[in-house]
């Protein structure tokens, strides 16, 4: 019997599309989701781009039919259950099937925007402390939360690594696949923009005034967005049962951490290089099959430039075309690599290669001249899509058409 893992569902909420179909007319006319329109009451906010989605969190709720009224949940919740939801009815699964089935849930803010308002009362008079609200603050409510609203019951964890959260817990669901624990699994990762996260990135330093550069010589930092991706990943002995036909492959994936450093990269690249290497060896391909690389890229000076070296000596002399998304979705942290797994999956589809919007001038020690502008009728059947996080904890997924 074959051991693939294949990919029956996707599921995706974003600044540039409420849902894939979305998502996919966005990409098509390549919208950014990167403004200075904000629904949070922040000086930061107000300042600098994101790429916020502006609804409430209420208008949300109104998205998830079926919530209880006097429920509380935090904003990564709601856009979790939207974009899992998506992706299980893709797959077309059934009650029967949820059951059993796995939810491996990643995030890196949790529930810290309801634990702001929280806080803001509780500082005042401990009495005035909503308690209901404090207890969204950590990072598994999100998936608690999810798993009753999807039914899942067989196996339920959550995995925060920074940003490379999402690909992460993907990984963790392949294995839990391939080992045996679970036919079926949702996997993914979700995260709102909240105060907590604006500051705390500023304060790195890292944050941009301007739309970011991915791979831009003159790129000065990092956008903060939030979203959410999800996939139903499946056995193929599951997929034949049920009779469905799967949208592409997780042929490969590694995960490498360098310990370099609390934030930043390594400069030759190691951790970056590791993870690529591991998923292609996975995968049983050589690195001369990948047709296309979703890049990590987020605009920061030490980022880029770590990537770029991990690509050449993955790379030496025929690099594959790349380019970030991150200046269309923003850095949406933990949940980085799920959007951007979907929108890998959305490129195997449709032959589309994605453009690296605002790139001018490319980082002189390099060269990488990343794709501009969207790319269409391209074949690509080997997608690597990067996602690399605090900590040196790097993560590589390959994607292939079935």
């Amino acid at each position: 019997m074959s051991s693939r893992v294949l990919i029956s569902g996707i599921g995706s909420v974003s600044s540039i599309g409420l849902n894939v179909t979305e998502l996919t007319d966005s990409i098509l006319e390549s919208k950014t989701g990167v403004s200075r329109k904000t629904r949070l009451d922040s000086i930061l906010a107000r300042a600098l781009p994101t790429a916020q989605i502006q609804l409430s969190d209420a208008a949300l709720k109104s998205r998830v039919p079926g919530l209880p009224a006097k429920q509380v949940y935090s904003r990564t919740a709601l856009l979790g259950m939207i974009a899992a939801s998506e992706a299980v009815a893709m797959a077309g699964l059934t009650k029967e099937d949820c059951i059993r089935a796995g939810l491996v849930n990643s995030t890196s803010a949790g529930g810290m925007d309801k634990g702001e308002f929280f806080y803001a009362d509780f500082i005042q008079s401990p009495s005035k402390g909503n308690l209901k609200l404090a207890l969204t603050h950590d990072c598994g409510d999100a998936a608690e939360q999810m798993a009753a609203l999807l039914g899942i019951e067989q196996y339920i964890t959550t995995i925060s690594t920074a940003c490379s959260s999402a690909a992460n817990a993907m990984i963790h669901a392949a294995r839990l696949i391939k080992a045996g624990v679970c036919d079926i699994v949702v996997a993914g990762g979700s995260d709102a923009i909240c105060k907590f996260t604006i500051n705390g990135f500023n304060s790195l330093m890292i944050l941009s005034e301007e739309p970011c550069k991915p791979f831009d010589k003159n790129r000065t930092g990092l956008n903060l967005g939030e979203a959410a991706g999800y996939f139903v990943l499946e056995s193929e002995a599951s997929v034949t049962r049920r009779g469905v036909k799967p949208l592409a492959v997780l042929s490969g994936y590694g995960n490498a951490c360098d310990a370099y450093h609390q934030t930043a990269s390594s400069p030759n690249g190691e951790g970056a290089y590791l993870a690529m290497m591991q998923a292609i060896n996975v995968s049983g391909y050589a690195p001369s099959v990948i047709d296309y690389i979703n890049a990590h890229g987020t605009g920061t000076q030490n980022n880029d430039m770590s990537e770029s070296v991990a690509l050449q000596r993955i790379f030496p002399a025929d690099l594959p075309p790349v380019s970030s998304t991150k200046a269309m979705t923003g850095h949406t942290l933990a949940a980085a690599g799920g959007i951007e797994a979907v929108m890998s999956v959305l490129a195997i589809q449709n032959g589309w290669m994605f453009p690296n919007k605002n790139f001018k001038d490319p980082i002189e020690e390099t060269g990488i001249i990343p794709v501009t502008e969207l790319q269409t009728n391209k074949t690509i059947k080997h997608i690597l899509s990067n996602s690399f996080g605090f900590g040196g904890n790097n993560s590589s997924l390959l994607i292939s058409a079935c």
